[in-house]
């Protein structure tokens, strides 16, 4: 039986061909002969109780200057789909928070939806990281001012971060001589009004901020370590970072072992760990990246692993559970 399958997505035109880890679930799925329905978060509604959404059939190909084609609208039920791959990229703003809540009334009209809703909403992607504190760094997590300069006074060398961002956006290192503690705490809490993170420093950013992917809590053998651009803190791709994969460390599989046992029970398929050094600093949940890079250096099928673990669930019912 073919499955149907849904993607909820950016605009698929503003997508960068070269790295974008969506299309690698595509053209697996594409390569099972998957019927795709693509959509975005302003394509779903309610009407009479029922989850729906305006929705084009896509087909997707390995070639730059054409890499997708969509058919017209047709107006569907997100119940009549098997599943629903959730990769909208934050912000995690309202229209998002309304979009979840969209899928959730899907999920009890008989769709499955990868990530779960209810657990995007929960698993804020640098707070969830908390929950294993065995796991991190030292860190605060607080709007108050004198609080977290405190924390900097304390510590000397910390990292200073949104709960919101993405792509290393906001992100400020502050030194123990830092002579503007003050005006970056007041951008970041809003003079107080917003709540941000406070980390220590970790000075083994310089080999990269790792990111391991785990697929039904199991990880993939093999990481993207982000390696920071001369004189920058952060190793994000989208700040300048150079990718370079690498098989997983003993420290890594620890993690990852730790994480991957609540992000399946939370229906995590598929997240996100970003590890630097030995120590976990995020867990990204909403539509982690870094597939294309690894399969490029390794030779893998992440999103072949993905859409192989999706379809053996669907068939033993097991993503009810």
């Amino acid at each position: 039986m073919t499955i149907r399958l849904g993607v909820v997505m950016d605009p698929i035109e503003h997508v960068t061909y070269k790295k974008d880890s969506t299309l690698a679930m595509l053209w697996a799925a594409a390569e099972r002969n998957w019927e795709i329905s693509y959509m975005t978060t302003a394509d779903l509604y309610i009407s009479g109780g029922q989850a729906r959404s305006s929705a084009q059939a896509l087909r997707v190909f390995k070639d730059p200057a054409h890499f997708y084609e969509l058919d017209s609208r047709v107006d569907i039920a997100l119940g009549d789909l098997d599943v629903i791959l959730m990769r909208k990229d934050p912000p995690f703003d309202n229209e998002f928070l309304y979009a979840t809540h969209i899928l959730e009334l899907a999920e009890t009209q008989g769709v499955w939806v990868v990530n779960r809703p209810r657990s995007l909403r929960d698993c804020n992607e640098k707070l969830f990281a908390l929950q294993f504190p065995q796991c991190g760094p030292v860190h605060l997590v607080s709007r108050d001012q004198a609080r977290l300069r405190a924390f900097h006074a304390e510590h000397g060398d910390v990292i200073m971060k949104p709960l919101d961002g993405m792509g290393g956006s906001s992100i400020f290192r502050l030194k123990p001589d830092d002579a503007n503690v003050g005006v970056i705490l007041e951008t970041l809490t809003n003079h107080g009004q917003t709540t941000i993170m406070a980390q220590v420093y970790l000075p083994e950013i310089r080999d990269g901020d790792k990111r391991i992917l785990l697929i039904d809590g199991e990880p993939v053998p093999y990481c993207l370590a982000r390696i920071p651009a001369k004189g920058e803190t952060r190793g994000n791709l989208a700040a300048g970072g150079t990718g370079r994969a690498q098989a997983l460390s003993d420290a890594d599989r620890r993690i990852a072992a730790e994480v991957g046992p609540v992000a399946r029970e939370k229906g995590l398929l598929f997240v996100g760990l970003d590890v630097i050094g030995d120590s976990l600093t995020e867990i990204n949940v909403t539509s982690p990246t870094c597939i294309r890079e690894i399969d490029t250096q390794f030779g893998t099928d992440i999103g072949g692993q993905l859409m192989d673990c999706i379809a053996a669930k669907l068939a033993a019912g097991k993503h009810r559970s």
